[in-house]
């Protein structure tokens, strides 16, 4: 016996239903995950901006690990996890407009930089290793820059910065749709990572989906969580925006002024371009280490603990001048 049109239209109804209502359970329940992982994992300063965000994770001597685009304290201390797990205590800020920390009029890496010496000053630590991932970068350059008594060694990971002339992220117009639909809705995000995790890993991690078959389990886990941890997006727009920015903007950084040892660490298929930017900067930055690795993408995919080994070694070996 053939199903009425009506039956048809209702199970077709029903099965909408159902799916708008697990869909909503689900993000309902993302954003309890979301909350419980921040809650009470960092803690908040009174700086000369307002409050800045940080969090201290290990035992050993410390490091500053600055996050990177769409992060927060809980991507420094993501980026940083196998580094601690050496034995170094990590130090990571939220920088400024991201999650509670303020957003100041003057926003810029040179600022934020200044301002992350008050950090140091509040914790009571009088230089150690500082390294940025991304746009992180641009404030880990800014701070060994302009403090070099407060930093020993500077880490550049992946770094973001327009060397050039030219904004190295060049977008397609559906990237950029995609870009635009989920800044400043946490709603689009979750959906967008669970309908199109690859293009959102290839999108706002620039690194190629392809790789993720390539790895071992831990790092396919970790690059889930480095996109998952882009939640609360709409706690990061400001942020964000103002990345997107500093970084496609001519760099105005004085990198051959940088006197601090250096390593600078990139991907030759990150699709942000890093891997260029990362030899212009060690060819204007004084005896810089360049390691550039043949794949991994933004996010060095693969070589978390090469990157951790690297790291660790750089920093904590005795170095002329440091």
């Amino acid at each position: 016996m053939k199903p009425s049109r009506r039956n048809v239209l209702l199970g077709v109804g029903g099965l909408a239903l159902a799916g708008i209502s697990y869909g909503a359970g689900a993000y309902r329940e993302a954003g309890t995950q979301t909350a419980t992982r921040l809650f009470g994992q960092s803690e908040v300063m009174d700086a000369s901006v307002g409050k800045l965000e940080y969090a201290i994770a290990g035992e050993g001597p410390p490091l500053m690990m600055i996050h990177g685009t769409g992060g927060g304290f809980d991507q420094g201390l993501l980026f940083a996890a196998n580094m601690r797990q050496r034995g170094l205590r990590i130090i990571a800020p939220s920088r400024f407009g991201y999650l509670q920390s303020a957003f100041p009029d003057d926003a810029s890496p040179a600022h934020q930089a200044d301002v992350l010496v008050e950090l140091l000053d509040h914790l009571g630590i009088e230089r150690l290793p500082v390294v940025g991932g991304s746009a992180g970068a641009l404030t880990a350059a800014e701070f060994a820059l302009r403090h070099p008594d407060r930093c020993s060694h500077l880490g550049l990971l992946v770094p973001a910065a327009n060397l050039t002339g030219r904004d190295p992220v060049e977008f397609s117009a559906g990237q950029r749709a995609a870009v635009g639909l989920v800044l400043g809705s946490d709603f689009w995000f979750w959906g967008l990572s669970r309908l199109s995790p690859g293009m959102m890993l290839r999108t706002l991690l620039a690194t190629d989906p392809a790789l993720l078959d390539q790895v071992p389990a831990d790092e396919q886990m970790r690059a889930k969580a480095i996109l998952d941890q882009l939640l609360p997006i709409t706690r990061k727009v400001d942020g964000l925006r103002t990345d997107g920015f500093w970084a496609g903007t001519p760099s105005p950084t004085d990198y051959a002024g940088i006197t601090r040892p250096t390593l600078i660490i990139s991907c030759k298929d990150d699709l942000f371009g890093t891997a260029a930017t990362a030899r212009l900067m060690s060819d204007r930055i004084k005896d810089a280490s360049l390691i550039v690795f043949p794949s991994g993408g933004h996010i060095w995919l693969g070589h978390d603990d090469d990157v951790a080994d690297l790291v660790f070694n750089f920093t904590q070996a005795p170095q002329n001048g440091a």
